[in-house]
C-alpha cells in the first residue's frame, strides 16, 4: 500500500528537493527510511526493529536482500535524525488532495464538494525541547506553563489557502469571526458554521422556509459599519432515547437562496460535519493505538511521526475510496480498521515494492 500511493521515483524526487540525499552509500539509504517511518506509523505502536523486519520481509522470501541485513536501533534512530520532518511534511502537500469524485455518495451536495474543518491534540514525550516547542495545557495549579503554542482557530486560519469555489466547509461554533469567515469567502468557498449559544443575529429580512437573513460583525467593528450578510437557520435534534429533550443549533451560511438551498437540507447535511470527529479516532485510538504518546523526544521528531501518521491515513483513505468506488458505495461503508489490518497484512505477506 505505501509505495502504492507514495511510489519511489515520488520518495526520491521529495527526498532530493529537500536535500536529504546520502553523499556516500549507506545501510539506510534515505528512501528507505522515509519508509521505514511510515512502516512506525502503520504498525504503531510496533518497535523500531519489528517494523523494519515487517517492511523487508517479503523481499527477504523471494532472495533479493543480498547480503543486507537489518540494522540496529540505534542506527535505524539516527537514521530518523538525519531525515527529519521536511520529506515528510513534503510529500503530504504534494500527495494529500480530496480524491472523492462527483459520482460517489456522500462526497458533494448539490454540485458542492463537503469539507470539514476542526482541530485535535497529540500526546507528546515530557521533555523541556517539546514543552518549549508546543507548550502545555494550562490549569491553575501550573505556573509558569504556557498554553499550546497554536489554538485551533489559529491553525485553521492556515487553511483557506487550499479552499476554492465549488467547496462547501462545515465548522463548529468556536471558529465563527469575521476575519477567519471572509478569509475562507475570498477563495470562492461556500460555509456552513455552527453559531454559538451566545451570539446575537438580528432578524434583517425572514425568508419563507423560516431561515433569515442577519449580518455578523467583527470584534474590532464596534461601529457596526462592515458587516457580513450570511443566512441563519435554526432547528432542534431531539434525543432519540429522551423524545421529551431537544437541543436547539444555529447555522449559518453563505448560500443565501432558500429555493436553491432549502433550510432543512443544509440542517440535515451538517452532521455530515461530525464525521471528522470519526477521523480523529481513526488516527488517534485505532491507528496510533489508545493513548499512545508520540516517542520523539524532540519536536522536529514529533513532527515527523506526525505527518507519518498523516500520510499513513490518507493512504488507508484513499485504499477506502477506490474500494468503495468499483462497488459504488459511500466510503463511509468500508470499515477503517478492517482496512489498517489488511494493509498491515499487504507488508508483510507480499514482496515490497522498493529495494533498500
Amino acid at each position: 500500500m505505501l509505495t502504492w500511493v507514495y511510489p519511489p521515483g515520488l520518495v526520491d524526487r521529495v527526498v532530493a528537493a529537500c536535500g536529504r540525499v546520502e553523499q556516500r552509500k549507506r545501510l539506510l539509504p534515505a528512501r528507505l527510511v522515509v519508509y521505514f517511518v511510515l512502516g512506525l506509523a502503520l504498525f504503531s505502536p510496533a518497535p523500531y526493529l519489528e517494523v523494519m523486519r515487517h517492511l523487508v520481509a517479503g523481499l527477504r522470501g523471494l532472495g533479493l536482500l543480498g547480503e543486507w541485513h537489518v540494522p540496529a536501533k540505534s542506527s535505524l534512530f539516527r537514521a530518523r535524525q538525519r531525515l527529519g520532518s521536511e520529506p515528510l511534511h513534503v510529500l503530504f502537500a504534494a500527495t494529500a488532495k480530496p480524491m472523492a469524485t462527483e459520482s460517489m455518495p456522500g462526497a458533494f451536495w448539490r454540485g458542492l464538494r463537503l469539507l470539514a474543518v476542526d482541530g485535535t491534540c497529540w500526546d507528546v514525550a515530557d521533555t523541556e525541547a517539546n514543552q518549549a516547542a508546543f507548550g502545555r495545557p494550562g490549569n491553575g495549579r501550573e505556573t509558569g506553563r504556557s498554553a499550546f503554542v497554536s489554538g485551533e482557530v489559529t491553525l485553521v486560519g492556515r487553511l483557506p489557502r487550499s479552499c476554492s469555489a465549488g467547496q462547501l466547509v462545515m465548522a463548529d461554533r468556536e471558529f465563527l469571526g469575521v476575519p477567519l469567515w471572509r478569509a475562507f469567502t475570498t477563495t470562492g468557498a461556500d460555509l456552513l458554521w455552527r453559531v454559538p449559544a451566545n451570539r446575537v443575529l438580528p432578524v434583517r429580512t425572514l425568508l419563507r422556509d423560516g431561515s433569515w437573513l442577519s449580518d455578523i460583525h467583527a470584534t474590532t467593528d464596534r461601529a457596526k459599519r462592515d458587516p457580513v450578510r450570511v443566512r441563519v437557520l435554526a432547528y432542534q435534534l431531539k434525543d432519540a432515547g429522551h423524545a421529551a429533550e431537544a437541543s436547539d443549533y444555529r447555522l449559518v451560511t453563505t448560500l443565501l437562496d432558500p429555493r436553491r438551498y432549502p433550510a432543512r437540507q443544509l440542517a440535515a447535511l451538517y452532521r455530515e460535519r461530525w464525521e471528522i470527529e470519526s477521523v480523529f479516532a481513526e488516527l488517534k485510538t485505532y491507528q496510533r493505538g489508545a493513548k499512545v504518546v508520540l516517542s520523539s523526544k524532540t519536536p522536529d521528531g514529533v513532527l515527523q511521526q506526525i505527518w507519518a501518521h498523516l500520510l499513513v491515513h490518507h493512504a488507508l483513505r484513499e485504499l477506502m475510496v477506490r474500494t468503495a468506488a468499483t462497488r459504488e458505495l459511500d466510503p463511509d461503508r468500508i470499515s477503517f480498521t478492517e482496512t489498517l489490518r489488511s494493509a498491515r497484512r499487504s507488508v508483510t505477506v507480499t514482496p515490497g515494492g522498493f529495494s533498500p
